[in-house]
């Protein structure tokens, strides 16, 4: 038998905050349904309608008990903010072409002239990596990215490592040491075999093969990775 309120309960829509109150998971229902910018009006209607189900679901509101329903924000605590000079949206469409799970979200121009820029430009592009918020902000040349920040992406075996690595690098990237690379706007990436972490955080005699076998390497290679983990 159908149990709605479960079922949404099960895909992360909803959430039963108490015996009478409801909170409605907005940022759950846009991904679960993949609107990816389609505009808030399909989105407030495909709202509307899981309320009323949810209404006959849980018998609510009743003449005794009053139901609450809250739209938790679609705005995520913590963002990683990118400063590029005037790229951030070509960067946010390779990011989202590159990686699953992500994509472009909003684009925002700027509603006056600025510093580096004038009214119209894109100022600030939303998107995810991986499902990491993100915004890029187009601040003009003045800050410059280096390796004190870097996205670390866990692959999990060598065609992985190869595919992120060789779109990065054949993008106008640049090859660095111990699985490092840059991206044609100068972001640091480490594309990291889970073999290798993994080796790492074992300890003793097994991290310390894994880790020399790593130093000379550029791109991470999988099997001499396992094959030091072997003492082979």
């Amino acid at each position: 038998m159908l149990n709605l309120g479960e079922d949404l309960r099960n895909l992360g829509l909803i959430t039963r905050t108490s015996s009478r109150s409801i909170s409605i998971r907005s940022a759950s229902i846009e991904s679960a349904l993949n609107l990816n910018g389609r505009g808030t009006r399909s989105y407030t209607k495909i709202r509307a309608s899981i309320y009323v189900l949810l209404r006959a679901t849980f018998a609510m509101p009743t003449s005794s008990h009053t139901y609450s329903m809250k739209e938790e924000s679609l705005t995520p605590k913590n963002t990683i903010c990118l400063w590029f000079d005037k790229d951030a949206q070509d960067a946010a469409r390779f990011y989202a072409a590159t990686f699953p799970d992500s994509r472009v979200t909003a684009v925002h121009k700027a509603p006056g002239d600025y510093p580096s820029g004038k009214e119209g430009d894109v100022l600030t592009v939303e998107f995810t990596v991986l499902g990491i918020p993100c915004l890029g902000l187009n601040g003009g040349p003045e800050f410059k990215h280096n390796e004190a920040f870097s996205f670390q992406i866990a692959t999990d075996n060598q065609e992985e490592t190869d595919r992120y690595w060789n779109a990065i690098v054949s993008n106008g990237g640049k090859e660095s040491a111990c699985g490092w690379c840059k991206d044609r706007w100068s972001i640091s990436w480490q594309i990291t075999p889970r073999v290798l972490t993994e080796a790492l955080a074992v300890g003793g005699a097994e991290a310390k093969r894994a880790f020399e076998a790593m130093m000379p390497m550029r791109k991470i290679d999988v099997a001499k990775i396992e094959a030091a983990r072997r003492g082979r």
